[in-house]
């Protein structure tokens, strides 16, 4: 028979598994006071409610005159641009049986005498004049102006599509090119500075 001694020892020890027990059931069960977010089953994902904010940057319904801000005039840019255009047309057009110095000739009066140079020894070289006879070359471009790159006080560069119609004896192609050009001031009057393919890029710095 157990003595008392045995049987509050044997209680002690019964007490301590119950406590345990409770203790590992309040760390495992979920607090029923506790969101139902936290509640939710593992593997559902519970959202939170979108907020939408209002936009820091809003239209307004004041005027915006966008020439006050800029280093030239609403006229001098639009004098700058058609420049652009019309040199880029007037390079992309040119005949097999035309005078090479003529066609270098018709360009140089939009450019600055140093590209014109650049641009005459190009258009008047014995190789491309003897491959435009060959193949009797008509070409028809014609421009228009996609974007403004870059702009200051003295020059804009503009990205100019030209889009190039060539008539030869093998037959006919359109060709579609983009150009940055360059268009400095120069006195009064504005002069094509730069010309390059419009993927390479330009400073458009007529000191430069």
């Amino acid at each position: 028979m157990a003595q008392p001694g045995d049987r509050r020892g044997v209680a002690f020890a019964a007490v301590v598994v119950i406590i345990a027990a409770v203790g590992l059931y309040l760390a495992l069960w979920p607090d029923s006071e506790e969101p139902a977010a936290e509640q939710a089953p593992r593997g559902v994902t519970t959202s939170s409610p979108v907020v939408e904010s209002t936009p820091l940057a809003t239209a307004s319904d004041a005027p915006f005159d966008v020439y006050a801000y800029l280093p030239m005039s609403k006229e001098q840019l639009a004098a700058a641009a058609d420049l652009a255009e019309r040199f880029t047309a007037e390079y992309g057009t040119f005949r097999h049986d035309e005078d090479p110095a003529a066609y270098a000739a018709r360009v140089k009066q939009y450019t600055t005498a140093e590209l014109g140079d650049i641009l005459a020894r190009t258009l008047t070289s014995p190789g491309t004049v003897e491959r435009n006879r060959a193949d009797e070359v008509v070409s028809t471009t014609t421009a228009a102006l996609k974007e403004i790159r870059q702009i200051d006080r003295t020059s804009v560069v503009f990205v100019v599509t030209g889009t190039q119609r060539l008539a030869t004896k093998s037959g006919t192609k359109q060709l579609v090119e983009q150009y940055a050009v360059t268009v400095s001031q120069l006195g009064a009057d504005w002069r094509v500075f730069e010309l390059r393919p419009a993927g390479e890029g330009q400073d458009g710095d007529p000191e430069g």
